[in-house]
């Protein structure tokens, strides 16, 4: 199977839907021997900040020496980055030698009557092999949503189960309550792994500590009272935690601290497993993690902002940051949401920092919401909606509106499955305007 039948292959999966549980992704393993049991991971759950989490804890790992697997959805804007070695994707020239391995294990479960994996399914069955294949010395892997019934909870060789902040999202599948979602979340926990969490909502507090308690799994928390000595910016962020001094991220938004102490609470955690990472590798890993589509800060005249603020609780830490970012700049939003979010939430939010909100349909995606539905929400509460028909047309729109000013920021949000092609759309425009410059020079 070359690449390009093997992307055709992976494309023709979605019709497979999504489905919670874990006995098709056992029978599938099963078939494939098995290999996440050779293999020994940093399970990851939550409903914001995730991602952000496994890209801190590693690089942390990876500076110290070990060769990490990461395992991460969704992606900005290629397939691959699902699946990566000491950070770099899968080649092409590999990817349907492990396709082809998964696709006969999971046409042999159809053809006995069972139902065919879906696409989570089989790309997490595809992870596994590839990465014991590899020798990773400790996968990275973060749920695709909820935990206890995800694909990826197939695993029983948890060294750390890691809990980010969790809220409400995927009610209609993780339940109604803070309560019944964290029990989802928590599902990741087993015995003999250790259990770090950040500081969470009472109620899911609660249901962390006590299903570590069930486990008999020692508990870990990195609490906001342990952070120290902060220091904001949109190129570095510097604090302390604990007993760590002075340690620096490159990553912007005020949750990057947050989720920067947990992935330091996280190394603690390892080093008393048996990994060893210093001081000097967990410093190096901080500073050195690059994470795309969060408060990613791309452009200038106007600046452009990037953020997959797609739920009620990132939009309120969206919020936050450009208040606190930007209180005298002028704000425009480039938004695409899809349908099964809670948009109005997310509007009713941000909509009171923009200046002009321009929507837009994610393109290349069924769940997406259209731009002229989202601009007929967005006008509930903003008077200046103006709805763009293609990605590029609102970042020429944002420009025009931005005229000539540089007090001005234009933030795109609202899902991150369209945030790479607008990456690729700025970066584009600022090669252009930068070749521009130099001629006329």
């Amino acid at each position: 199977m070359n690449y390009k039948e093997a992307m055709e292959y992976v494309e023709g999966l979605s019709r497979y839907g999504c489905i919670p549980g874990l006995e098709s992704i056992r029978q599938l393993c099963g078939r494939l021997h098995d290999p996440q049991e050779k293999l020994r991971f940093v399970h990851i759950a939550g409903t914001n900040g995730k991602g952000s989490v496994l890209a801190y804890v590693s690089t942390i790992l990876q500076t110290a020496g070990y060769k990490v697997g990461r395992y991460i959805s969704p992606t900005l804007s290629d397939y691959r980055e699902r699946f990566q070695i000491n950070g770099k994707m899968i080649p092409k020239s590999q990817f349907g030698r492990y396709l082809e391995q998964v696709k006969e294990a999971a046409e042999q479960m159809e053809a006995e009557g069972l139902p065919h994996p879906t696409q989570f399914e089989v790309d997490t069955a595809f992870a596994f092999l590839y990465f014991l294949d590899k020798k990773c010395d400790i996968v990275v892997l973060e749920t695709g949503m909820g935990g206890l019934t995800d694909a990826t909870n197939l695993i029983t060789t948890t060294v750390c189960a890691v809990l980010a902040p969790i809220s409400m999202d995927h009610m209609k599948m993780l339940g109604s309550s803070l309560e019944e979602i964290a029990r989802q979340k928590a599902g990741i926990i087993k015995e003999n792994c250790t259990v770090v969490s950040c500081g969470q909502k009472e109620e899911a507090m609660r249901v962390i500590r006590r299903e570590a308690e069930r486990f008999g799994c020692p508990l870990r928390i990195a609490g906001e009272k342990d952070i120290s000595h902060v220091k904001y910016g949109l190129t570095r962020q510097r604090f302390s935690y604990g007993g760590h001094k002075n340690l620096e991220i490159s990553l912007a938004g005020k949750y990057q601290i947050t989720n920067a102490a947990l992935a330091a609470e996280v190394t603690e955690a390892l080093n008393a497993a048996g990994y060893s990472i210093s001081d000097k590798a967990l410093r190096e890993g901080l500073l050195g993690t690059r994470w795309p589509g969060r408060f990613t800060i791309m452009g200038r005249a106007p600046l452009f902002v990037l953020d997959g603020a797609h739920n009620e609780d990132a939009a309120a830490v969206l919020a936050d940051s450009i208040k606190f970012y930007f209180p005298h700049q002028k704000i425009i939003y480039i938004m695409g949401i899809l349908a099964d979010k809670e948009y109005d939430k997310i509007i009713r939010i941000t909509a009171p920092y923009a200046e002009q909100i321009i929507t837009v349909t994610p393109p290349r995606n069924p769940r997406a919401l259209g731009g002229y539905e989202l601009a007929q929400a967005a006008r509930e509460y903003h008077p200046s909606v103006t709805v763009a028909d293609s990605l590029q047309e609102s970042v020429e729109m944002a420009c025009l509106l931005a005229g000539e000013e540089k007090n001005t920021a234009v933030i795109v949000f609202g899902s991150l499955s369209y945030l790479g092609e607008m990456m690729n759309i700025i970066e584009h425009r600022d090669a252009i305007r930068r070749d521009s410059h130099g001629k006329s020079e």
